[in-house]
């Protein structure tokens, strides 16, 4: 797999929440692919990156969870079993682990990238507990799942239909907090608050940004950041906390296709 889309049959297909799905292809793992990198998926008329929530090297497989906002994300879900889609990559760069105890924060869609990386430090005997954040109990993902793994989650929700009522750094600043690092997805103001709670209690983190992406191999500058000019799909798009330090726009503003400041 490289730069090049390879054709991919559908094998697969989760029913994750009313609007995000998980489909699986089979993966030769010719590359190397770790948590926290993205893909380019091609629907034969538009391409957008999206994270790896599943990487099984026993089953040859990995998993794409794809949340339905608009045209492109609308017609890859009206796909079934047997259809095809065009993938290429793995790229960017990826989540680190260290130490023995780590916690995941996420919010939405945010927890896909999330999930592969806690297969892979309870595969190292990691104890990980997860902070699973959604608007309702309806939209939290991947909990199911997580637990039969072995993490031990804790949910919030907007509206309190599950678990602590409010937002994601309320809860965190409420928990006893004593892990090693932390790995961090989801909206950025999301992120840019949880980082505020990591930082005044000293835990290391990671965090992966969202950006514009077009060519994803580091070409066009279009997920350019400011502060630093780092390429969120070549040095990115999972930065240390004392990286995220230097860019500036970090939980203020992202850019639209024309590269127009849009506020969070």
């Amino acid at each position: 797999m490289g730069n090049v889309p390879e054709v991919l049959e559908i094998k697969g297909i989760v029913e994750e929440s009313e609007t995000v799905r998980t489909f699986i292809f089979d993966w030769d793992f010719r590359s190397e692919i770790v948590p926290g990198q993205f893909v380019m998926v091609w629907n034969f008329s538009d391409e957008k990156p999206m994270s790896v929530s599943l990487i099984d090297h026993k089953r040859s497989e990995i998993g794409i969870s794809i949340r339905r906002v608009g045209e492109f994300t609308s017609a890859v879900h009206e796909l079934g079993e047997g259809d095809l889609l065009g993938v290429r990559g793995p790229y960017g760069r990826g989540f680190e682990l260290m130490g023995r105890n780590l916690i995941l924060v996420g919010g939405g869609i945010g927890m896909a990238p999330l999930a592969a990386l806690a297969d892979e430090a309870v595969a190292r005997g990691m104890n990980v507990d997860a902070l699973v954040a959604a608007r309702t109990a309806d939209e939290l993902l991947f909990t199911e799942r997580l637990e039969n793994a072995g993490v031990n989650i804790h949910t919030c929700t907007d509206d309190g239909t599950c678990g602590f009522q409010g937002f994601a750094h309320e809860r965190l600043s409420e928990m006893d907090v004593k892990y090693d690092m932390a790995a961090v997805c989801g909206p950025e103001p999301m992120m840019f608050h949880v980082k505020a709670v990591l930082d005044e209690r000293g835990i290391p983190a990671q965090f992966s940004l969202e950006r514009y992406m077009k060519c994803a191999v580091g070409i066009c500058g279009q997920c350019c950041v400011d502060g630093t000019g780092w390429r969120v799909c070549a040095e990115g798009p999972v930065f240390w906390d004392h990286e995220l330090r230097g860019v500036s726009e970090f939980g203020r503003y992202r850019r639209d296709a024309a590269g127009r400041r849009i506020s969070w």
